[in-house]
């Protein structure tokens, strides 16, 4: 199911008289120390959210974002618990990317499941953050739920086909650019000399098909955009996906099930619901936008608790 969602102009969650308490938490993964932060709620719960961070990001998130998730989790009665991954913020070991999380991930979902006593978990994840969700969801069952953010399946070839479309071509369409384009105020030459390096780019570029060979390939570990589709395939709970409009990644990510049939299948399955944000961008850096993307999270958990 997709729909789009409608701005809130409120700037911030309903007020909650719930209370929370955070505190840091020390936890092993192989050898090394990683360091998370448990945000609780004064009220039970068997279900909690774990929040991946992006890399290269700390705990806290881009303009605080993740400290907020999880405080208006646990004013919502649902617990959380975010960390940096080995090689990041606090933790120990050297700097790893998503494609090597599992570990770290795992790690964190023993700590999380302990000190909370939570046994059921939700997986949010921004960026390439939820690809690795992608890539661990299916592997744990301990996993019920996983909410995707924009998530990363960057190429050469995908990010010029992108800005073609949503940028230089939509731009076509708008009446500030002709308004612009009339007063002198674009420089033709210029944005014909863009638009022809696209292009030239595209044509150059070893073309890669929207079709894989098959589905048995995406075993074999190819590419990481094919290890986050069978990881996609094989994960049978809940999935929110949510994606801004005004963000290049996104629209990467939205190409990509639209040429690719394996991806266009896999979105549009019902354990799939994909909510747009028209005029977010990656990183939700508002006030409002954070506080859409915390309402839509609270209310997919509470839609869906019999499920997860």
């Amino acid at each position: 199911m997709s729909r789009i969602a409608k701005p809130n102009n409120k700037g911030n969650l309903s007020a909650s008289t719930m209370k929370y308490k955070e505190k840091p938490i020390v936890f092993k993964c192989g050898n090394y120390r990683l360091i998370g932060i448990a945000t609780s709620t004064n009220q039970l719960s068997k279900l909690g959210v774990l929040i991946i961070v992006g890399g290269p990001q700390y705990r806290s998130g881009s303009h605080r974002q993740f400290t907020l998730l999880a405080r208006n989790l646990a004013e919502n009665g649902i617990p959380s618990f975010r960390f940096d991954y080995r090689g990041m913020g606090d933790s120990e070991g050297n700097i790893r990317n998503f494609e090597n999380l599992n570990e770290d991930i795992h790690s964190a979902i023993n700590a999380f499941s302990i000190t909370e006593k939570v046994d059921k978990i939700v997986i949010w994840g921004l960026c390439d953050a939820a690809s690795a969700a992608l890539y661990y969801a299916h592997t744990d069952p301990r996993v019920a739920g996983i909410i995707l953010l924009n998530p990363w399946v960057h190429t050469e070839i995908s990010a010029e086909r992108a800005r073609l479309k949503y940028y230089y071509i939509s731009r076509l369409f708008q009446k500030s650019f002709w308004s612009k384009f009339f007063s002198g105020r674009i420089n033709f030459i210029d944005s014909s000399m863009e638009i022809a390096n696209s292009v030239i780019n595209l044509l150059n570029s070893k073309y890669i098909s929207p079709h894989y060979n098959s589905y048995d390939s995406l075993k074999k570990n190819k590419t990481f955009i094919e290890r986050m589709l069978f990881g996609l395939n094989e994960y049978s709970g809940k999935v929110l996906l949510i994606l801004s409009g005004n963000d290049l990644v996104s629209q990467e990510f939205q190409q990509l099930t639209e040429l690719n049939s394996d991806w266009r299948n896999a979105c549009n399955s019902p354990k799939i619901e994909k909510i747009i944000l028209r005029e977010a961008n990656h990183t939700f850096s508002t006030r409002a936008w954070r506080s859409q993307v915390n309402e839509l999270t609270i209310d997919w958990l509470r839609k869906n608790q019999d499920y997860l």
